[in-house]
């Protein structure tokens, strides 16, 4: 990985580690690079031709060894619009549905050559084992309930464009906390960069420990955690994580949990919604407040693929210098 000059206006010098497992070995200078940069690369997106030569002759491995639509496309998108070649493999295509070991696994890709790997996998710690036998960048796209960093870079730059600040931001975090990687990145990403955070769900989707391990405020309903609140993330219900049922229904996790207009009201006057998707309407959110103008959702699918297209470019060396810088506006 190149050090030194990113080569886009106003951005610091890049010094971010071989591989982005999670957001704890990031510094908030580091953070904030990466926001930056990605801003810059916003712009490419809104172009009539979205491409820029910057990682031309590169290789992306997108190795999803679990379910996955938005995070893998955007990672696709991302390195695309950097000129940049994809392989992806899935977990029913790839020799490991057929018994390969990850340390075989390991080494076929090492055979590929890759330029960079971003990895998807249901056991926690596979980007990491990776990271540690591939001379290539690794980039944690979500590892079992562990981490999800670019979901939690995302939301700081979603909060940042339409808040101005994440400093002092009052963010609360409400949903199955246990099960929830987001949930783990996003409290991590939060506090690192300022912001007061609050955290919120039923007792069995709680873990002990949160307030002293992350430094947030923890409670047991939703009203006392959204009130006065900057922001809301909401989580989906890991129910593919759980062992058994952690909650009566459906039903009943939307009427004490759920987000509706008339919780919405709780919030500052300006306070937002964000939520890492898919979106199961009418269980953490009723369709109103998703529609609603203070829903930022689908900004934060945008804002994906800066962020991401930022991480590329300042992970992988790039054969064609920085890309061009932002167009003036006439």
């Amino acid at each position: 990985m190149s050090e030194g000059k990113t080569g886009l206006p106003g951005v610091p010098p890049a010094d971010l580690p071989k591989d982005l497992i999670d957001l704890d070995g990031l510094s908030e200078r580091q953070i904030t690079t990466v926001l930056d940069t990605a801003m810059a690369f916003r712009e490419v997106s809104e172009r009539e031709i979205k491409k820029v030569p910057t990682l031309r002759g590169k290789l992306a491995v997108l190795l999803f060894h679990e379910n996955s639509t938005r995070t893998r496309l955007s990672f696709e998108i991302a390195a695309k619009r950097l000129s940049a070649d994809t392989l992806a493999i899935s977990a029913s295509g790839s020799s490991m549905s057929k018994g390969e070991t990850l340390l075989d696994t390991a080494k076929n890709i090492l055979a590929m050559r890759p330029d960079a790997l971003v990895v998807r996998h249901s056991a926690s710690g596979v980007p990491k084992f990776l990271g540690d036998r591939l001379p290539c960048p690794v980039l944690n796209a979500g590892d079992g309930a562990h981490a999800h960093p670019t979901q939690a870079l995302l939301d700081l730059l979603t909060l940042r464009i339409h808040k101005g600040r994440i400093r002092d931001l009052d963010v609360a975090v409400v949903g199955d906390i246990a099960h929830s990687r987001v949930a783990r990145s996003d409290m991590v990403g939060l506090r690192k960069m300022g912001a007061k955070v609050r955290v919120a769900g039923p007792p069995s989707m709680l873990v002990p420990g949160l307030e002293e391990e992350y430094g947030v405020k923890v409670y047991d309903r939703i009203e006392p955690a959204v009130e006065g609140a900057d922001a809301v993330i909401m989580l989906r219900v890991q129910l593919e994580r759980q062992k058994g049922s952690l909650f009566p229904s459906s039903r009943e996790y939307a009427r004490v949990y759920g987000m509706n207009l008339e919780r919405l009201k709780l919030l500052a006057p300006d306070g937002v919604i964000l939520h890492p998707g898919p979106v199961n309407q009418g269980v953490e959110m009723t369709p109103e407040v998703f529609e609603s103008g203070r829903s930022l959702i689908l900004r934060q699918v945008t804002n994906g693929v800066a962020v991401r297209m930022a991480l590329l470019y300042l992970m992988v060396e790039s054969p064609e210098g920085p890309p061009p810088e932002p167009r003036q506006s006439r």
